[in-house]
């Protein structure tokens, strides 16, 4: 049997297949299961800034009712601790129950003070923070620049508080996504002053230190907008992925592996063996499922592992640095192939 071993952030795992944050990892139970079935490693359920902020915000309003500032800063403090405190105990009971990481996950949208959360993670044990930065740019006067350093703000705080590996995960929505990305996993950033306002006028330019991440999630699945035609509301859209969906997470994993100083994981639309293959041949470190876990079963990890298994040896792969990223833009000899080319090629002799 080939070896499947990987490394993802100095996290040394058993193979590549990561469960992703979802409620499969929301319980002890549930991350046992998923360790169970042969998952190398967890991403638990996301914390959400929401619900620091919701708490916060009712006990203060609570000690404003009753008259007291003093009473309301208290309570408003209290509350900021008492927000993650079940999710902290989840971080502490997962890690005694299981050996293989335990990744916490933040979801998060702003550079607020919520960050100092992420130590408390480290403290519980979490072996890894993935932060996922939901962060759906709709403002029409809310520039690019100023989207962008929020990502990075949170990043770098996040980052100089801890000291555990930190990934990244975000959506497709950047109008210049590898130069973000470098930006994002790079410990010097060259160019204006990494300040609130840094691109806009009477910014400076200079070398700023700054810390990375150690490792890109590609991509966030964003809510799924729907509209219902019979009652005239909006709805849900379907909440699992298809593997139609795993396409945009490809051809980015191809275009950035090799030239970001990061690990790539590749998620959204990853259902079998056959599409966990591709993404390691662009240059995926590791894979994270969910929907197929939600439609399948959890037995769903062996049977990945399994095809994977055959198709190297098919192939004649005893490892999987022997193809990871064969398939990579840097690697090619025809880099344009993955730009303009390809789709040219598809519409030669269309009118």
């Amino acid at each position: 049997m080939p070896d499947l071993s990987t490394n993802y952030m100095g996290l040394k795992l058993s193979n590549p297949l990561i469960v992703a944050s979802s409620s499969l990892t929301g319980s002890v139970e549930g991350v046992k299961r998923c360790a169970a079935a042969g998952a190398a490693a967890v991403v638990l359920k996301s914390l959400f800034e929401e619900q620091i902020e919701a708490e916060t915000a009712a006990l203060s309003g609570y000690a404003d009712y009753a008259g007291h500032c003093e009473a309301g800063e208290y309570l408003q403090n209290f509350g900021a601790e008492l927000g993650p405190r079940e999710y902290l105990k989840l971080v502490e009971d997962a890690k005694r129950a299981v050996q293989v990481p335990v990744i916490a996950s933040l979801n998060c949208y702003t550079d607020k003070s919520w960050v100092d959360y992420a130590r408390k993670l480290e403290a519980a044990g979490a072996d890894a923070i993935e932060l996922n930065i939901a962060l759906l740019p709709v403002g029409t006067r809310q520039p690019c620049s100023a989207v962008e350093e929020t990502c990075l703000r949170i990043v770098h705080d996040v980052k100089s508080l801890v000291s555990i590996p930190v990934a990244v995960k975000i959506g497709p929505y950047f109008s210049s996504l590898a130069h973000f990305a470098r930006k994002l996993c790079n410990d010097v950033m060259e160019g204006p002053e990494f300040s609130v306002g840094w691109c806009g006028p009477g910014a400076t330019t200079k070398t700023t230190r700054w810390r990375g991440a150690d490792g890109l999630v590609l991509f966030n699945r964003f809510y799924q907008f729907d509209i219902d035609i019979e009652r005239l509301t909006t709805t849900a859209g379907n909440p699992y992925s298809t593997p139609a969906e795993m396409h945009t997470a490809l051809r980015w994993i191809s275009l950035l592996a090799g030239r970001v100083d990061a690990h790539l994981a590749a998620t959204t639309g990853i259902h079998d063996g056959s599409d966990a293959v591709k993404q390691l041949l662009a240059g995926a470190h590791v894979l994270q499922l969910c929907s197929t876990l939600y439609e399948n079963g959890l037995g769903r990890i062996e049977e990945i592992l399994a095809q994977i298994g055959a198709w190297m040896q098919a192939q004649g792969f005893e490892k999987l640095d022997e193809f990871r990223g064969h398939l990579s833009q840097a690697r090619s000899k025809q880099p344009k192939e993955y730009e303009r080319l390809q789709y040219i090629k598809l519409f030669v002799g269309i009118e």
